[in-house]
């Protein structure tokens, strides 16, 4: 199972469509012809795009189809508190894995307000999130998101359920990692990362590779609550 970023980055942009190949004839034109592809086995309970899709509106939420991608708000009760979280989920490339993310706070434009102390926290805080949770950051839109993939096989809604469940409670707990306004530190004047953002070039590589994602995720919301809400842990 491919699970790199890359992998998942690229099924944002690329449509599940045959691949021509071309046949050379002596004194003939190039003529098109379908590339036949060995097509693998189905797993047991194995989702299709639009059975995701189905899968989301069974839960009761309301995912909007971009380009491979559906990106929904599901809400989480934590410590007496709404969240109303923006997730995105899409099938892997080759069909065979889920990736689900929730979006967290935009990157500061300034590369000066950004302390390297603070990014290191998160890196160190995906040791400790568990399955197969972890951190990461989309250049094309400037956002930290938590992510966590699954394979595509035997999926329920109650599974499915359950994965996003898990995915918020580590939003919600992990806050004050991933919130920008918690980040007070400064960096100093010598430091690797001063200057702006506009002026360093590499996430303009890093964006071409994420073309499905533009656009995607908003910065979590959260509201006080009654007693009577219903704990997502």
């Amino acid at each position: 199972m491919d699970l790199s970023r890359r992998g998942f980055f690229a099924a944002g942009a690329l449509a599940a469509a045959t691949v021509p190949s071309f046949v050379v004839a002596q004194d003939a034109k190039p003529t098109a012809t379908a590339a036949a592809a060995p097509t693998a086995p189905a797993a047991p309970g194995q989702i299709t795009e639009e059975q995701l899709e189905k899968l989301l509106k069974a839960m009761g939420l309301k995912p909007e189809k971009i380009e491979k991608r559906y990106d929904f708000v599901f809400r989480s009760v934590y410590n007496k508190e709404d969240w109303d979280l923006s997730m995105t989920s899409v099938l892997s490339a080759d069909g065979k894995s889920i990736w689900i993310m929730a979006w967290l706070d935009e990157m500061p434009k300034s590369a000066a307000d950004v302390p390297r102390t603070s990014l290191l926290r998160l890196l160190a805080a995906n040791d400790r999130l568990g399955n197969g949770k972890f951190f990461a950051y989309v250049a094309s839109n400037r956002r930290f998101v938590l992510q966590r993939v699954i394979p595509n096989e035997n999926i329920s809604t109650k599974g499915f359920r359950d994965a996003l469940q898990d995915l918020g409670t580590a939003v919600c707990e992990s806050y004050p990692y991933w919130s920008v306004a918690n980040w007070s530190e400064k960096p100093t004047s010598t430091g690797a990362t001063t200057g702006t953002a506009a002026a360093t070039p590499s996430d303009q590589g890093v964006q071409a590779a994420q073309p499905g994602l533009q656009g995607a995720g908003k910065n979590p919301t959260r509201t006080a609550t009654s007693d009577k809400g219903t704990s997502i842990k």
